[in-house]
């Protein structure tokens, strides 16, 4: 993957806004000579993307009955359950190319699952799946020319309250011909040759990307829990972070792009004028959205004022995939 020395971490907790932060810390505050791999496991959560509007991806009554934390993370992509039937995986390493390039990252694992005898392959544009159930959502963060993979592997996790914590919006199951989130996703254990438990199946998972890696482990009780603590009581911990609060928007209009994910967008306006606007969906972007957000109050809403703005703007810089005159169209239809 890279030239650099490669470094292994394994959480041993199963906070989730403290393991977040944990990523964050690796990934803002260590050695940048080196690489990082990292195993880790939460205790039931759900992990919102960062574009995301949270109220509208959780089924809150569900939520606060079972004690599911809820935690917002730093890439885009959607919404994911976790739980210790499920493992997580995060690679940290320099960027290289100008694109988001999820096969890269998830090939390895899908040739160790393969090893085991699962038919697992990369899908979709951030999934892993076997025979056509997705097993595995993955997302990246890019910043200073450094990027942060992280994904899911769902053993053995409990898909009754998969489908229960997490609300599908009627667009998602429309545009996909699904009927629930759970008649498309699968765990990985039952497709195992040989059956083994969440705990054997990691330490595996470890054997051998530590091998392809030729990683050096680190030893947990090195790392500065105290700065990942303080990163934790500070955002992930935070219902600012998590939730925060949106001001009501006179316009709301939420559309599904091939290859970008939903977008949407909420607008006040004034006189024609954009006076606020803000934008939700499970996009990846390369580039922080408050420079587009920016541009874009004070600009009239026909087409021409929007397309003027830019011309010197990427709508896929901020919206993966997506086309300028797309964003456009989004904006003033």
């Amino acid at each position: 993957m890279t030239n650099k020395k490669w470094r292994y971490i394994r959480s041993e907790n199963t906070d989730p806004a403290l393991n977040l932060a944990l990523e964050q810390y690796v990934f803002d505050h260590m050695d940048r000579q080196n690489s990082y791999m990292m195993l880790w496991q939460n205790a039931n959560a759900i992990i919102v993307g960062k574009h995301q509007n949270t109220v509208e991806e959780i089924n809150t009554s569900f939520v606060k009955e079972h004690d599911v934390k809820v935690i917002r993370r730093l890439s885009g992509g959607g919404a994911v359950y976790h739980d210790l039937g499920n493992i997580n995986f995060t690679f940290i390493t320099d960027k290289e190319g100008e694109d988001f390039d999820f096969a890269f990252f998830c090939r390895p694992m899908v040739e160790i699952l393969q090893s085991f005898g699962v038919d697992a392959k990369t899908g979709g544009r951030n999934d892993m799946t076997i025979e056509d159930m997705k097993f595995s959502g993955n997302s990246q963060y890019i910043k200073q020319g450094r990027i942060m993979h992280h994904g899911t592997l769902m053993f053995d996790s409990d898909l009754n309250v998969l489908s229960r914590a997490l609300t599908v919006s009627k667009d998602k199951i429309e545009s996909k011909g699904i009927k629930s989130t759970r008649s498309r996703v699968t765990n990985i254990r039952p497709h195992m040759a040989r059956d083994c438990t969440v705990k054997e199946f990691m330490d595996i998972l470890e054997l051998e990307l530590v091998k392809r890696l030729e990683a050096e482990k680190i030893p947990f009780q090195t790392i500065n829990m105290e700065g990942v603590e303080r990163l934790r009581d500070n955002l992930y911990g935070t219902w600012e972070w998590n939730y925060g609060s949106s001001p009501a928007y006179k316009t709301c209009k939420k559309r599904r792009y091939e290859g970008v994910g939903e977008i949407e967008v909420r607008m006040e306006i004034t006189d024609g004028y954009i006076g606020g606007i803000v934008f939700f969906g499970d996009f990846f972007s390369k580039k922080d959205l408050k420079e587009l957000i920016d541009a874009l109050i004070g600009i009239r809403t026909d087409g021409a004022s929007i397309s003027g703005v830019l011309e010197n703007l990427r709508a896929d810089d901020y919206f993966r995939n997506l086309r300028n005159e797309e964003l456009v169209g989004l904006i003033i239809n």
